[in-house]
């Protein structure tokens, strides 16, 4: 019994020691890609350092104190929150109702339309935005399209202008994550028992009143889920920023991960030398930022857990 109890013992050792060979890789990744870049950009932000020189010159909260006292960084800031509120509300409502009429049992095509609206979620964001770029600008395809058919008489400045440069942002971060949305939502209407529709259409209840009273009420926990997952993706909105806007024009269009961006790697745009140390301090910001976002709405979640527990029970 004592060597059964043993060999068992053995098999379970070994399976552990295999499961932690297995993780050790990503690890590894994750230490060194992640980890110690992200303890050492808080190290950097008591720095006054370009990147390459020896990090001799501590400054303390210099970074700090400047900027919070730079109007760019809280216009970056400001611009941020524009496109994460703009984002979160036109996907998250818009990917709500095609997943309606994509979930219609007399819906025909059911999965080449799921399929078209999906496509791009998975291309490259960076290639998105210098396509976009391209097609949106003065002499872009849609502006040769309106002079064509008559609706504009010169190219309209769709990049160029403050408000029509954001406006397109958002349209375009929006429909790039229209498909992974909608998806989200197709899973929670389908989780939903067809016995409650079934019994509301015995009990004359339309279409608007299933919605209102069934359906979304159901769907409170996968909204959660939706809304942080549609928050944290507009707070980082780097690479379809620098390839569509590139913050323009005049920073207009900056958001604070693009902010980082230029103080570390691009000194052109600062109109100074690269400051790492400065774009450290923004970045942990940024982290702050972002941490306290998905902290609130983890709580709302929890408390939206709870509620329906209760009502459940």
């Amino acid at each position: 019994m004592a060597d059964k109890t043993g060999n068992l013992s053995k098999t379970k050792r070994n399976r552990q020691i295999w499961a932690y060979i297995f993780i050790l890789p990503q690890a590894i990744v994750f230490l060194v890609l992640s980890l110690y870049p992200i303890i050492m950009s808080y190290v950097y932000s008591f720095y006054s350092w370009d990147g390459a020189s020896p990090l001799t010159n501590f400054i303390g909260f210099e970074n700090y104190v400047e900027l919070f006292q730079t109007t760019r960084f809280w216009g970056a800031l400001v611009t941020t929150i524009i496109y994460m509120v703009g984002t979160t509300a036109l996907g998250v409502g818009a990917s709500l109702i095609l997943a309606i009429i994509l979930n219609a049992n007399n819906m025909k095509g059911k999965a080449f339309y799921r399929t078209i609206y999906f496509i791009p979620v998975v291309a490259t964001t960076a290639i998105i935005g210098v396509i976009m770029k391209n097609i949106f600008g003065i002499d872009g395809s849609v502006n040769q399209f309106l002079q064509t058919i008559g609706i504009a008489d010169k190219p309209v400045s769709w990049l160029n202008s403050s408000t029509l440069a954001m406006l397109m942002l958002i349209l375009v971060g929006t429909w790039k994550n229209l498909g992974i949305n909608m998806i989200y939502w197709l899973s929670g209407l389908q989780s939903v028992p067809t016995d409650l529709y079934e019994s509301a259409q015995l009990d004359g209840a339309g279409f608007w009143q299933t919605l209102f009273h069934i359906t979304l009420p159901l769907l409170k926990p996968i909204l959660v889920v939706i809304l942080l997952l549609s928050v944290v993706s507009g707070m980082n909105a780097f690479d379809l920023v620098k390839t569509f806007t590139n913050g323009n024009p005049y920073h207009t269009t900056e958001t604070l991960d693009l902010y980082v961006f230029n103080y570390a790697f691009g000194g052109g745009l600062t109109g100074s030398t690269t400051r790492m140390g400065y774009a450290s301090a923004a970045g942990v910001m940024l982290g702050m930022f972002t941490l306290l976002i998905s902290g609130i709405f983890g709580l709302i979640s929890m408390y939206t857990q709870r509620k329906l527990k209760k009502e459940a029970n």
